[in-house]
């Protein structure tokens, strides 16, 4: 994968681009991420936040995680394309929903996240590094 990553949302209102590769790759069965995602596990790229750039109007919405950090999650007004989160433990790294990557390949988990959260019916890959809740921050 070449740097820069690039992405947006559905109806092209919001562009945004970082100019290195994710730092990691991971499906969150968190019950937030579960009503993000319509239900299944949010697919998500982070990424170090230096660097970053977006064009266009970005909504936000404030709330407390299960982990208990305080969470900004950012969507297109427009068309309502969830795009990225931050979060207040790790104000260095930005989190942005794979959907949103103009390269979908580049959303393959590394591993899952919040397990113990998903439904008896929900995938999580055994072969992947798991963690039942909220993981050690990536190092990479």
């Amino acid at each position: 994968m070449a740097a820069p990553v690039a992405g947006g949302c559905l109806c092209g209102a919001v562009r945004f681009s970082f100019p290195e590769e994710p730092i990691a790759r991971r499906a969150c069965w968190c019950r937030d991420c579960q009503y993000l995602s319509a239900g299944n596990a949010s697919v998500n790229v982070i990424f170090r936040k230096a660097g970053f750039a977006c064009t266009g109007e970005v909504a936000g919405y404030d709330s407390t995680a299960d982990s208990g950090n305080a969470m900004r999650r950012s969507f297109c007004p427009k068309c309502g394309t969830p795009l990225f989160s931050e979060s207040s433990a790790r104000t260095d790294v930005m989190v942005v929903r794979a959907g949103a990557l103009d390269d979908p390949e580049l959303g393959r988990p590394e591993g899952f996240i919040w397990t113990a959260s998903a439904p008896r019916w929900g995938h999580v890959d055994s072969s992947l590094a798991n963690c039942e809740g909220q993981p050690v921050p990536p190092r990479k």
